[in-house]
């Protein structure tokens, strides 16, 4: 381990940053498992808290110096095992072998909290017919179904969905055509975000206050089907 450590340091510091605003850093940053380069929203941001266990940045705000892997699970994963974080810190360092757990957790939470938001400003409505109207009308930005929903029930909103997009002239329809359609939470925790029981369907209307949710739930489903590539 130290002579991995000793390697590091021979190495030009080129896998972590000096703080949140460091500005040598610019916008883009190495993966400290894989190597691939990103934009920091594609990346995840970690430090070291003050008992020297390495804690998930998500909001990439935390001070200190930070280090970065892409934004998948199985980029977290690997950065565990290859024990990557004590070379990028250049220092002995804790690591919960849970890492990307937490990391998976934090970004779900971030998603549901912006969705109860969503919710308070009037942007959600819950329940089959309520979104099938929502649908028919074009006011739709995402549809989401709980993990629980029935297939059928499920088909035939994403048909409505997909029915009204082609009503629309080449190259006019909403996001180029596609509408992100979500199975990310459960039941309960649509229910609990939404503030009424058994939510298995939810449509998001377009505005600005769904920008917010949407850009959590990106960044959630792309941690979760991240490049299969970067597991070893």
């Amino acid at each position: 381990m130290l002579a991995d450590l000793d390697h590091a340091n021979a190495e030009p510091d080129t896998e972590t940053d000096r703080g949140p605003r460091d500005g040598r850093a610019g916008p883009v940053r190495t993966c400290i498992a894989t190597r691939r380069q990103g934009a920091r929203e594609t990346m995840v941001r970690f430090v070291v808290g003050p008992d020297g266990a390495v804690v998930p940045d998500l909001a990439a705000r935390l001070p200190g110096r930070g280090a970065w892997t892409s934004l998948s699970r199985a980029a977290v994963a690997t950065a565990v095992k290859r024990r990557a974080f004590a070379r990028a810190f250049r220092r002995e360092v804790t690591v919960d072998p849970a890492l990307a757990d937490q990391v998976d957790q934090l970004l779900e939470r971030a998603a549901l909290e912006a969705l109860s938001l969503a919710n308070k400003a009037g942007a959600v409505v819950a329940g089959f017919t309520r979104v099938e109207a929502a649908i028919a009308a074009g006011d739709v930005a995402a549809l989401i179904h709980a993990r629980e929903a029935a297939d059928d029930g499920v088909a035939r909103l994403d048909r409505a969905l997909r029915a009204s997009l082609s009503g629309y002239g080449p190259g006019n329809a909403p996001n180029g055509g596609e509408l992100p359609i979500l199975r990310l939470f459960t039941v309960e925790q649509l229910s609990l975000a939404l503030g009424r029981p058994n939510v298995i369907h939810a449509a998001v209307l377009a505005g600005a206050a769904s920008s917010g949710f949407l850009a959590r739930t990106t960044r959630l489903d792309r941690y979760r089907t991240g490049d299969p590539a970067e597991t070893v």
